[in-house]
């Protein structure tokens, strides 16, 4: 979608309010879509707004100093949305106060219905410029760029996405400091810093968590994150626990239906996975394929095309394709040779 064609208005505010009521009145939790570098872009979400709409939906993490010092053409692309994805929360970082004001102003002229501050991401890149997991050991300056933020929202929510410490788990000094900002939700990957993604997600911390939360900010809600393979499993972990809702990110690889409880992918035949793909695929290279490396679009490759005879050799094979053409290519070949066609 062209960002030109998105057009400044007055979005709905309260949708952390609806969900408020799902997860504590109606006792269902929720699910929200991860932020993902090279993976939550515009054609993935539209995706997934056409075939298992999630209760809120993530942008991947934009750069705020990008969008203010240089680069900006090329990364308000990645803050390009229908209005099929709403609710639709933008995720910036920064450890810049004015360039996060500057950059939360740009997304409520745009028409975002949140923001969200990456207070998480483990990238030693990201944390060179004192953003992601950084802000943890600097409790002081991610406060001055949460109040940045809001100051530029006005009536827009903004929350944040962290983690549960830098080398240790910090619930009581970091997770406290967050809280008592009282911020309208607070996603938690349940893992450290330090722990990367190298170990299970700490699900069983989180009953902790959500007592802090009582204590500190009951209006915030808590959503888990971290090791959600489905929507069975996030239900599982959400309501066991006590948060209020899931983000799930590598558990929807492969799978647009993946918030649609009332779609089983798996069950679906090869040509009809491969039509997925392949719309998947044109789309990429219709929103961003001017903009964005055709590799990004080959890990996706890696969940669309698994568990049946030959699904390793045609990975191979797809990893060398440069377009979407020849990926179709690749994709009707297969099926003929092994004698199945649409």
């Amino acid at each position: 979608m062209n960002i030109k064609n998105i057009k400044t208005q007055n979005p709905d505010y309260d949708f952390w309010t609806a969900l408020k009521t799902k997860s504590r009145v109606d006792k269902k939790p929720f699910f929200v879509l991860a932020p993902m570098a090279d993976v939550t872009d515009a054609a993935f979400r539209q995706m997934f707004a056409k075939y298992g709409k999630p209760d809120v939906t993530w942008t991947e993490f934009v750069s705020a100093d990008g969008l203010v010092l240089g680069g900006r053409d090329v990364l308000i692309r990645d803050l390009g949305f229908t209005e099929a994805e709403r609710p639709i929360v933008a995720q910036l970082f920064t450890s810049t106060p004015s360039h996060m004001y500057d950059a939360v102003k740009l997304c409520r002229e745009l028409g975002f219905d949140g923001v969200d501050l990456n207070m998480g991401c483990p990238d030693k890149s990201i944390e060179k410029q004192g953003s992601g997991a950084a802000h943890i050991k600097d409790i002081e300056q991610a406060k001055k760029v949460i109040e940045a933020a809001r100051e530029a929202a006005e009536d827009m929510p903004i929350s944040v996405k962290t983690r549960l410490g830098y080398n240790k788990v910090e619930a009581n000094t970091w997770l406290r400091a967050l809280l008592e900002l009282e911020l309208p939700a607070l996603t938690v990957h349940l893992r450290t810093r330090k722990e990367l993604s190298l170990v299970d997600a700490h699900w069983d911390l989180m009953p902790e968590i959500v007592k802090l939360a009582k204590e500190v900010a009951p209006e915030t809600l808590i959503i888990g994150n971290g090791d959600i393979k489905n929507l069975s499993d996030g239900a599982e972990k959400v309501t066991t626990s006590g948060a209020d809702g899931g983000m799930i990110g590598r558990g929807v690889f492969g799978n647009p239906f993946a918030f649609n409880p009332q779609v089983d992918f798996t069950t679906f035949t090869l040509p009809e996975r491969f039509k997925i793909l392949l719309e998947h695929t044109r789309l990429f290279e219709k929103l961003l394929g001017d903009i964005k490396s055709f590799s990004i679009m080959k890990k996706h490759y890696k969940a669309y095309i698994n568990n049946f005879d030959g699904a390793k050799e045609l990975r191979t094979e797809l990893m060398d394709a440069k377009n979407s053409d020849e990926i179709e290519n690749l994709l009707n070949v297969f099926l003929t040779r092994i004698n199945l066609t649409n």
